[in-house]
């Protein structure tokens, strides 16, 4: 992986700098699914990888020591212990209790380094470890999402940063801004940033979600947990039943739309993308995103053609006069969802130059 190397060092803390041995342990922990992953000694790619639950672990640490003993298993050996250590997790991270923000996983860092018996543990933001990846994702594990005056350029193609938003769980966004020492990651709470309206209709969406929270963030609507929220909100303003009594899940909500069988499910996967290509766009503009915006997340990946069809690049690209700016940046869907785990990895490599 000498690839890596153009990344400058970070600090994490609670860590000294120095060589980490392996084999290292790697995961993607979101509100839902806690994916892990292994790199044994001499390994340039994550290896056994597996997707546990998080509902079905009292926290990290039972997850961790679920998916060591699954993986001694599948190798054959009494038992595997890592030397080193990189989580990345959906919230903002930099003390040292970490607190998830969609699912009741709280933990110390400290501890969790010494219960594991751990060299070393960075617990990076999810986000920050998804945009590391973004200059090494090939052709296979995006697809680019483009409309008539775009260019669809290859990633890296534009000069400029890059930027990731991720509808899951929750929402995510990350920048990563070349610097002349290389990339660096930019992890922030994006998704909480206040979510705007662009024509009557999506204000009057706002305006009903109002009625029910105060603050109406881009989390609030563009997430697993914000679809119910935008359905309530679209059936309110088409004059049909809803609210918080009436709610679909998310993935009532994307069957039913995708089916065509529901009028109001319909309506909201197409507010719903479009309000994240506007929101998309925003993130561009705010982060200078011109070597292109990238979306993960689970959310997309299940709407299929029905989001390649939608008014997603339209609505990224419409910001007055700077629409031709936003013409020429690239957008994408990342198609490898194992892609954080690997910028999990390389965290791990850096921090040991």
């Amino acid at each position: 992986m000498n690839e890596h190397s153009l990344f400058p060092a970070q600090r994490y803390p609670d860590n000294r700098r120095g060589d980490l041995a392996r084999p290292w342990l790697v995961a993607d922990i979101g509100g839902t699914n806690a994916r892990f992953g292994w790199l044994a000694e001499g390994a340039d790619t994550v290896q056994h990888v597996l997707t546990l639950s998080v509902a079905d672990h009292a926290d990290p640490a039972a997850a961790v020591r679920s998916y060591l003993a699954q993986l001694a298993t599948t190798l054959g050996t009494e038992a595997v212990m890592p030397k080193a250590a990189a989580l990345a997790v959906a919230t903002a991270v930099g003390q040292d209790q970490i607190t998830l923000t969609n699912s009741g996983w709280a933990f110390s860092r400290r501890a969790l380094q010494r219960d594991l018996g751990l060299d070393g543990l960075l617990v990076l933001n999810d986000f920050e470890a998804l945009a590391l990846s973004l200059p090494r994702l090939g052709p296979a594990q995006v697809r680019p999402i483009t409309a008539e005056g775009t260019t669809g350029a290859p990633a890296g193609s534009v000069n400029g940063g890059l930027a990731v938003i991720g509808p899951g769980t929750g929402l995510g966004v990350a920048g990563l801004l070349p610097t002349p020492h290389g990339w660096v990651a930019v992890p922030g709470e994006g998704g909480h940033a206040t979510l705007a309206a662009s024509d009557d209709f999506e204000a009057a969406l706002l305006a009903a979600v109002r009625c029910d929270f105060p603050h109406v963030s881009a989390e609030r609507l563009l997430s697993g947990i914000g679809l119910p929220v935008l359905h309530g909100a679209v059936a309110r303003v088409l004059g049909q039943p809803g609210g918080p009594g009436t709610l679909l899940t998310a993935g009532d909500i994307v069957e039913r739309g995708l089916a065509g069988t529901d009028a109001a499910c319909q309506r909201s996967l197409d507010s719903f993308c479009a309000l994240l290509g506007s929101f998309a766009g925003n993130v561009a503009l705010v982060l200078g995103a011109r070597g292109g915006v990238y979306i993960g997340g689970g959310i997309v990946p299940r709407l299929g053609e029905t989001f390649f069809s939608s008014r997603f690049r339209e609505r990224f690209e419409a910001k007055g006069r700077f629409q031709a700016y936003l013409q020429a940046v690239p957008t994408y869907l990342i198609t490898d969802t194992l892609a954080a785990l690997s910028g999990a990895a390389l965290a791990l490599e850096q921090h040991g130059q």
